[in-house]
């Protein structure tokens, strides 16, 4: 498990709970518009400053009673195969877990729900199902899995996209909605930042105004337990 950032204290990333976040190194998606780079692009990740698992832990060990959960994302968290023994660890601490994750990783995903390990779940939905293979090179089938293994799951969580102008638009959003609806789902509309994204020319890029994403807001409603924009 390789840390590559520590966020010691978030008001908004875990709903309802004050946390850390552990920021984990590598990914198996290259969306273009991320701009999480330092985390992603191999060449970055070598420039990254890392943080070991015993200062990650010491930490933790001192906030115990101030801190009530730990959000766990990255890059994918889910591609480490050793995330449940992590996991374990910080539960024996007495932290709530949220796992943040691409839903790559269903198998990964299942396990970690069954053992009891994750205590909510943030699962970006991407794209339109149709458009996982041509953008992002994707198995939409492991996507569908874990969209799946989360309704169907007594763990809280929720979906969310970022609206990218050029990649999504209110059509795309509507597709989406239909695809992963439901009366329990909580799904999060985010307004895509031109920051440090991965391929540059997506940094020249406007993001849509918030009239807009009312609009899709409002028609995607009726699919959805809870539908908001952040």
């Amino acid at each position: 498990m390789i840390i590559g950032g520590l966020q010691k204290l978030t008001l908004i990333d875990y709903p309802g709970r004050l946390a850390a976040t552990v920021f984990f190194l590598g990914c198996n998606f290259r969306c273009p518009w991320c701009y999480s780079s330092e985390l992603v692009l191999p060449e970055k990740i070598k420039k990254q400053p890392k943080i070991s698992e015993k200062e990650l832990f010491s930490f933790l060990k001192e906030r115990q009673g101030l801190l009530e959960g730990v959000v766990i994302c990255g890059g994918e968290p889910t591609i480490n195969n050793d995330l449940p023994k992590f996991i374990k660890k910080i539960k024996k601490l007495g932290y709530a877990v949220k796992l943040d994750t691409n839903g790559s990783n269903p198998k990964m995903l299942k396990k970690l729900i069954k053992e009891k390990l994750i205590d909510y779940v943030a699962m970006d939905v991407k794209l339109p199902k149709e458009k996982y293979p041509k953008i992002l090179k994707a198995k939409v089938d492991d996507i569908e899995k874990s969209i799946k293994i989360l309704k169907e799951s007594k763990v809280d969580f929720e979906f969310r996209t970022t609206v990218v102008p050029t990649v999504l638009d209110k059509k795309d959003v509507l597709k989406i909605a239909k695809w992963i609806g439901g009366l329990n789902v909580k799904y999060y509309l985010q307004n895509f930042r031109p920051e440090k994204t991965l391929d540059p020319k997506f940094e020249r890029i406007k993001p849509y105004p918030d009239k807009y994403l009312l609009n899709i807001q409002k028609a995607i409603s009726p699919f959805f337990e809870v539908c908001k924009i952040r």
